[in-house]
Parts: C-alpha cells; sequence; structure tokens
C-alpha cells in the first residue's frame, strides 16, 4: 500500500491514530491524534507526546514481539477523558519505517453512563433508606416506650405519614422517569396549546403562592399559541418549573410565566416558542447551574428535602423536553432571581429536520 494511500486511511478513522516505528517515533498520525495531543507531534518521540507508562509498555511490549496489547488510560484536556488503547504490530514494508499502530478510542462517554448508573443505584439506595430507617424506629417507639403515650403516638403517626408520603413521590418520580427515557427518542404526535396548559397549571398552584403572599403574572388572555407535544408530559415540566419558583421565592414576591412566539430556537434554527419561569429568590450560584438536572442533584439538600423535593423533578422537565426537541435553559444572579426557559419547535416536521438531528 503506497504512503498516500496509508494517509488517506489514517485520515478517514474517527480515532485517534499513531503509527509508530522501531524507536518510538512517531512517524505519521491523523487529524484527531493531532486535535488531540498537538499539531506537531510527527517526529517526536512517543515517550514525549503521550506520557502514559501503561501505553510506553504496551509498545514496548508489541515492538519486543508481541502482536497486540491494550491499555486504559484518562488523559486531561478541558475535561477528563478515558480511552481504550489498542497497539498491534505491523509488518515491515518499504513504503513505511512503522513498526506499530496505535488506536486510541474515545470511551468517556461510556465511561460516564456507567458511573452515572452506579451514582444513580446508590442515590435511589440512600433515597430510600432514609425515610425507612425513619418508619422502622417509629414503628419500635410506638411498640415500646409511647404505646401508651396518646400525643406521643399521635406526633410519631404524623412523622410516620410524612416520611411514608415522600417514599412515595420518589417512586412515582422514578417511575415518571423511566418512562420519559423510554420514550425520549419518539416524537409526540399531538397539538397542544400552550396558553391554556400554563393558565390550568398556574390556576393549580395558585392556592400554594397564595398561600405563601406570592402573585403568579401570566397573561392568560393573549393570542392562542401552539406546537406539537404531548399535553399531559409539558403540563408536568411547566407544572414542576413553576413549582419549584413558588417554592425558592421570598414571600411578598412575583412570580413571573411569559409565553412569546420566536422565529428562530438558538442552536437549533427552527421557529418556535420560548415560555420563561422567573422568580425573584435568592438565585443559584453560579457553579451549580450546569448540574442542575442531574438525577439527585441539589443545591441546598436539606431544604429541598424540607420543601418535598425527591432532586428528580429537573431531570424529568431535562428528558420531556429533549422528547419534544426542544431546549432548557436557566440564568440566575445570586440575590435577583432565577429565570428557567423552554424552547419548543412550533413546527410539525422537526423528525424531518436536519437541525435537529443531534438533539
Amino acid at each position: 500500500m503506497t504512503t498516500v494511500a496509508t494517509a488517506a486511511i489514517l485520515q478517514a478513522l474517527p480515532d485517534p491514530v499513531l503509527l509508530i516505528d522501531g524507536k518510538k517515533t512517531i512517524v505519521s498520525a491523523n487529524d484527531a491524534a493531532k486535535n488531540l495531543l498537538g499539531a506537531q507531534i510527527e517526529g517526536r518521540s512517543l515517550v514525549l507526546a503521550l506520557r502514559q507508562p501503561e501505553v510506553l509498555d504496551a509498545v514496548n511490549d508489541v515492538l519486543g514481539g508481541e502482536d497486540h496489547r491494550s491499555a486504559h488510560i484518562s488523559l486531561m484536556t478541558s475535561v477528563r477523558r478515558s480511552f481504550d488503547i489498542q497497539v498491534t504490530t505491523l509488518e515491515a514494508a518499504a513504503q513505511s519505517n512503522a513498526r506499530a499502530v496505535l488506536i486510541m478510542h474515545d470511551i468517556t462517554a461510556a465511561r460516564n453512563a456507567e458511573q452515572m448508573r452506579a451514582d444513580f443505584v446508590t442515590n435511589v439506595s440512600h433515597e430510600l433508606r432514609s425515610p425507612l430507617s425513619s418508619l422502622v424506629g417509629f414503628i419500635e417507639t410506638l411498640r415500646g416506650p409511647a404505646r401508651d403515650d396518646e400525643s406521643a403516638r399521635d406526633r410519631f403517626l404524623d412523622l410516620m405519614d410524612s416520611e411514608s408520603k415522600r417514599m412515595a413521590r420518589l417512586i412515582d418520580d422514578l417511575l415518571s422517569l423511566s418512562r420519559v427515557e423510554a420514550n425520549e427518542h419518539i416524537l409526540p404526535d399531538g397539538q397542544v396549546e400552550l396558553r391554556a396548559l400554563l393558565a390550568d397549571v398556574t390556576d393549580a398552584l395558585s392556592m400554594r403562592a397564595n398561600g405563601r403572599s406570592l402573585t403568579i403574572s401570566f397573561a392568560r388572555d393573549g393570542a392562542s399559541v401552539f406546537a406539537p407535544g404531548d399535553w399531559d408530559e409539558l403540563t408536568e415540566v411547566f407544572h414542576n418549573l413553576i413549582d419549584n419558583a413558588v417554592k425558592y421565592c421570598p414571600e411578598h414576591t412575583k412570580v413571573r410565566v411569559e409565553i412569546d412566539e420566536i422565529e428562530r430556537i438558538p442552536e437549533i434554527g427552527l421557529p418556535g416558542v420560548v415560555i420563561a419561569i422567573a422568580n425573584e429568590g435568592d438565585g443559584i450560584p453560579a457553579e451549580h447551574l450546569p448540574r442542575l438536572t442531574e438525577r439527585f442533584y441539589r443545591v441546598d439538600k436539606g431544604r429541598s428535602r424540607t420543601m418535598g423535593g425527591t432532586g428528580l423533578g429537573l431531570a424529568i422537565v431535562k428528558h420531556i423536553v429533549n422528547r419534544h426537541r426542544g431546549q432548557l435553559t436557566v440564568d440566575s444572579a445570586l440575590g435577583q432571581g432565577t429565570v428557567f426557559k423552554v424552547f419548543l419547535p412550533s413546527v410539525r416536521d422537526v423528525a424531518e429536520s436536519d437541525d435537529l438531528s443531534q438533539y
């Protein structure tokens, strides 16, 4: 095979690939490798370009006579990335002095997914164990010291009722999240009038807001706004977001709900609708914003549990919005409040649009 053909094959490969000679010098690298390790790596020693003992040991073994070796490494670029390294011997050829090929397959996404699954199991176990432990303790107390104490019995029964409802909310949210994730790849086939939906949600939450001397501001008498979607799922999205805005808003302030049609959804490029939910709360520190939609992630764990949160609400919101091929954004400033925005395409043929193929 000619040098030109070899170079063309290397460039066609999506994974970083290095060709190495008998002295561990990099004789050729594709663009993926140069983007990862540096544009000037050709002609450099592998020892300097990739300072990973596991990789160097694998290359030494292959150059020493073994046919194949593998290794797993992590590299710290802008983020930590994990790679599966495969090193294979090359037969000597007149056109090249390369004696081994090193392929770096990025397994970061798979590793992250594996870690998320492990974290999810750990978090679910913890979230269920806490109220269960409380219930066991209350039952033991009622069977023992508080058996004949009527006031203590009533107090413990109220606590048991609270803990059992907390477990029920968690299980309901787990089932909802599982259902949404299972259907995330299927576009909803319904049509939703969003202004009417938002009016229903604000009405449902108005009593809770009034109980905290809050006002929910929404222009329910405006023009109808339609978007493809599932009524029940979008109700869950906006109930969750408006409920959170009410929960984390000081008394005697206002929660604003606004809806507008826009010509272009950011990053998607299609016409659509944006629904903004804003409160005048304490705001969320910037370091927490990227993780708000992670399962069980809470900015203030104690406050969230006290208010009945399961830590799954925003994860459910994210997956429902993804199913509708929309976007969820959040902006927050300390002492000024938080604004969640939901962008939804207003066109029927979202599934056929190349602009949405990556979402």
